[in-house]
This record gives structure tokens, C-alpha cells and sequence, in this order.
């Protein structure tokens, strides 16, 4: 065992660092803190890769954050910009080479790494900004090499992935024995912690671990361990480390406890319940359903308040599965899962066609039925998990407002009122980049709605048709000339159920 400074003192120049995490959760920050002492301090070490699928942090001052230093890092690979605030400026502003790919794919990677196979064949990514013949995932001017290439097999078209090379593993855990076997029974998620030990372990690299506890060799039961103590070079402790980035230790996060679901706040009456509650309606008994980051986090709180918890059961792609995912600053864990899975494992579940329906964010949409939700000028949030998500599930349900900046509503007595409008249109002529792709959503024979407060959008063969508007509104007055281009009006266009506007 050593502390987080000895520790980061062992990775050498032009090392890769791979790190697991989900935000704030499963993150070392003891580590990540120690790497930016160093590097301030000695200049020591230089050129590094930085390999992360899903977000890490959640402030300026934490996460991966601490690693935006110019010479520290040589080049990034990302799946999630928007919780590494620095990162993502590096990033935009050519501090150094990114990438930015789909989230299931880094994980997915980081197993590939782990066999030393060369890359992953997959359709995740085909018509999205990281096809090559968009963008290629490149996130500035000078980012020049190739990492993914479009291949013809079996006849049809697919993605390949080049592997990162992974040298030093940065991986997160709740305790460790006097052999350096890690369990992460505190944690709300496994993450891809233990490819990532793999990866780095069979390159002949370093596993640092950062770990809550010290407990005795051998106490720990073998079920519990997650990464066998062969693979750990470096083991520092953090008595301190918090479960999420919104709580300390919530044992019904970890499965050590249930939580009473009836204690639950509901969601206030506003414009976002009227989202989540109209996605809500789309969910059957029996399904099995992805929630995404944002706006669709009130739709496993919608099925709680609702009592319909049980019918279905709801996912989160860094592996929680079953009972009722959390928003903000505790999203990616899940009060009472019925399980817990390793991320990668779950992303493999998803690209298999697993899920029959996922509601995800709705930041930009075009007429051709494409959502950017990944890069807004220079302000790159990254697309996470989404492009993997909303590519294999059979029903995807993109949830936003109409408008954005500014927008206030009433809401009440089954109907809505647009109190101010937002100052920017959601709903444009082209997006600005495309996270997914509506052509090949069409072509995969996918059903896609688009649940706004005030009307809900379905993408049919001809284009994105409205067929549903809030009661009260006028059509062309709160829905038309708040969008830079005109749907299809479906001839049996029907008014939103009153129930979802009332307390």
C-alpha cells in the first residue's frame, strides 16, 4: 500500500491511463488529485493518453479534471465531455488530439485491450458523427489519425474500432484485503473496472486501485471480489470517498438495504412532469426499458409515483438493473436494483437489441428526424451512451422542450400555458451534429417519438409527423412558428391526454 502521491509517482511519460468511473461515482479522486500535484510540481509526466468512457467528475475541481494541464496529456479518447468541464475546453480548443466515441464502445475497448484483440466490429456509431465519413469522432483541427473505419462483412456495412493501447489502469473500490483483492461493495456500479485491471496488468503496465478500507487476507468472500489481487500493482485508501456525487453512503444504492419507494418526493407539476409523464405512457408490463441523462431521469420516478415500478423494469447503461433510477448529482445509481452488472456487460446486452424501449434527451432535432445532443459549438457534452442506446433498442422516446433559455409554463387543470418562450428552437433545419441518425433508424425499422410539453412528434417514412397537441393550444401559434422547418400533420392529429397536465 502506498499513498495517492507514491502511487502516481510510478507512471512513467507517455503512458496511457484508462480510467472507469461513472461521474463522480467509482472515480479515485485521490489519485486523479495526486497526478495534477505531481505534474504542477515536476512537470513529470508528460504525453500521456486518456482513455475514459463515461463521464468523470461532475465540478471543475474534480474527476478527470485535474489532469487538463497542458503537456500532461498527449491525446484523449471520451465518451462523456459534460462532466470534465476542463477536458472538454482542452478538448475543443486543441490543447491536444480527442476523440469522442460511443460510451459502450470505449467499455467494450478497454475488453479488447484486455485480449490484445486489434479493435471491435460493430454497427454502434454507422450514420452518427463518428462514421468516418462525418467526422470520425474527432473533436478538433488537430486530430488527424484514423481510429475508426468503415468495413463491408457478411454483406453489410460496419464500424471498426481501433484498440487504445491501455498501460495504467485508474480504477476505484471499497475494499481491499492484505492480498490486494478489491471489492466494490459500497459502490452503486462495477463500471468496466475489471477489463480495465486486465488491460493494463497483461500490457505489463500498472492497476492502481483506490479503496475505502484496509480488511484482513482472506475476509473477503470470492463472490465479493471483483478484481483478483494478481492484477493490482498499487492499493492507496480513501476513508473519505463518497458513494455518488449527491451521497456519502446510501445502502439501498449498494443493495445492502431497501428503500421504502412510497417516501419518494413526485415530481412538481411543470412542464418536464408533463414529459416524463406522456414518455411514462409508453412503457408496457413486462418491458425492458433504458433511462436516459436529463429529462428522462423523471420517468422511473413517474413509474413510482404511479405505482407501477414492478411492471417493468427500468436500466442504466453503467449497470444498474431494476428499481428506480436517481437524477442529478446521484444519476447512474438505482434505489433497490434487482442487480448490478459490469457496464460492459451491459452495453453488450444493449447492442444485442436487449432493450424494447428507452427514453432519452432531446437537445436538438432536425426534419429529418437526427437529434444532436453531443456538440453545441464549442461546448462539447459528448455522447455518452447514447449513441449506442438509441441505435439498438427497438422504441426510443427522445424527451425535451419545444424551446430552450427562458421557457416558463403553468401547468394545471389539464391544461398548459406558455408563460414566456424559450429564447433558442429546438427543432431546426439540420442539426449540428448527428447523434442519431434518422435515416438509419428508418432503414433499422425503429419507431421514434419525440414527447415535447406541448406536442409529441413520431418519425414516419415521409418525416417527422406531428400527431398530438397539448389541449388549449393553438397550432400554429405555440407549436409552428416556434420551429425552423414544417412536420407532417397527421390527419388524425389527436389533443395529449388532460391527465398529464393535472395535479
Amino acid at each position: 500500500m502506498l499513498n495517492a502521491d507514491e502511487a502516481v509517482a510510478l507512471i512513467p511519460d507517455g503512458a496511457v491511463l484508462a480510467y472507469s468511473g461513472f461521474g463522480a461515482m467509482a472515480h479515485p479522486e485521490q489519485l486523479s488529485a495526486a497526478l495534477e500535484r505531481r505534474f504542477v510540481a515536476t512537470g513529470q509526466p508528460q504525453g500521456l493518453g486518456l482513455v475514459f468512457a463515461a463521464g468523470q467528475g461532475g465540478t471543475e475541481d474534480n474527476g478527470i479534471n485535474h489532469l487538463a494541464h497542458q503537456g500532461l496529456l498527449s491525446w484523449i479518447i471520451g465518451g462523456h465531455y459534460g462532466r470534465s468541464p476542463k477536458i472538454m475546453r482542452m478538448a475543443a480548443e486543441g490543447g491536444c488530439a480527442a476523440y469522442n466515441l460511443p460510451q459502450g464502445v470505449i467499455t467494450q475497448l478497454c475488453r479488447e485491450a484486455a485480449a490484445k484483440r486489434p479493435g471491435l466490429l460493430t454497427s454502434v456509431g454507422l450514420g452518427t458523427f463518428v462514421d468516418p465519413r462525418l467526422e470520425g469522432g474527432k473533436l478538433n483541427v488537430i486530430t488527424r489519425e484514423e481510429l475508426v473505419e468503415v468495413v463491408e462483412m457478411a454483406g453489410r456495412e460496419w464500424l471498426f474500432y481501433k484498440t487504445p493501447a491501455i498501460t495504467v489502469a485508474m480504477i476505484r473500490g471499497t475494499y481491499a484485503d492484505e492480498w490486494g483483492n478489491i471489492s466494490t461493495a459500497k459502490e452503486a456500479v462495477h463500471t468496466e473496472a475489471l477489463a480495465t485491471a486486465q488491460a493494463a496488468h497483461n500490457a505489463g503496465g500498472l492497476v492502481l486501485v483506490q479503496v475505502e478500507k484496509i480488511v484482513p487476507a482472506g475476509s473477503l468472500h470470492p463472490k465479493q471480489v471483483r478484481i483478483p489481487g494478481f492484477l493490482v500493482d498499487v492499493v492507496v485508501l480513501d476513508p473519505t470517498q463518497r458513494q455518488t456525487k449527491g451521497t456519502q453512503y446510501n445502502p439501498a444504492f449498494s443493495g445492502d438495504a431497501r428503500a421504502v419507494l412510497s417516501g419518494l418526493l413526485p415530481l412538481p407539476l411543470n412542464e418536464r412532469k408533463v414529459i416524463a409523464r406522456r414518455a411514462a405512457q409508453e412503457l408496457k408490463p413486462g418491458m425492458i426499458i433504458n433511462l436516459g441523462l436529463g429529462m428522462p431521469e423523471g420517468v422511473g420516478t413517474i413509474a413510482a409515483e404511479e405505482g407501477r415500478s414492478e411492471d417493468f423494469v427500468l436500466t442504466l447503461e453503467c449497470g444498474p438493473i431494476g428499481g428506480v433510477p436517481q437524477s442529478a448529482d446521484n444519476f447512474g445509481a438505482s434505489i433497490n436494483p434487482i442487480a448490478i452488472i459490469e457496464q460492459t456487460a451491459q452495453f453488450d446486452f444493449y447492442g444485442g437489441g436487449g432493450l424494447d424501449l428507452s427514453c432519452l434527451g432531446l437537445a436538438e432535432a432536425d426534419a429529418h428526424g437526427n437529434i444532436n445532443v453531443s456538440r453545441f459549438g464549442p461546448t462539447i457534452a459528448g455522447c455518452g451512451g447514447f449513441i449506442d442506446i438509441s441505435q439498438n433498442t427497438r422504441e426510443v422516446v427522445f424527451c425535451g422542450t419545444l424551446t430552450a433559455g427562458g421557457l416558463k409554463t403553468e401547468v394545471g387543470n389539464g391544461r398548459i400555458e406558455i408563460v414566456q418562450e424559450g429564447r433558442q428552437q429546438k427543432f431546426v433545419q439540420q442539426v449540428e451534429q448527428v447523434t442519431f441518425s434518422g435515416e438509419y433508424a428508418r432503414q433499422q425499422g425503429q419507431r421514434v417519438l419525440y414527447v415535447t410539453e406541448r406536442a409529441v412528434f413520431e418519425m414516419r417514412p415521409d418525416g417527422l409527423t406531428l400527431i398530438e397537441l397539448a389541449p388549449g393550444l393553438d397550432l400554429e401559434r405555440d407549436v409552428l412558428r416556434h420551429m425552423q422547418f414544417r412536420p407532417h400533420i397527421a390527419q388524425d392529429l389527436r389533443q395529449m391526454d388532460e391527465a398529464l397536465f393535472k395535479e
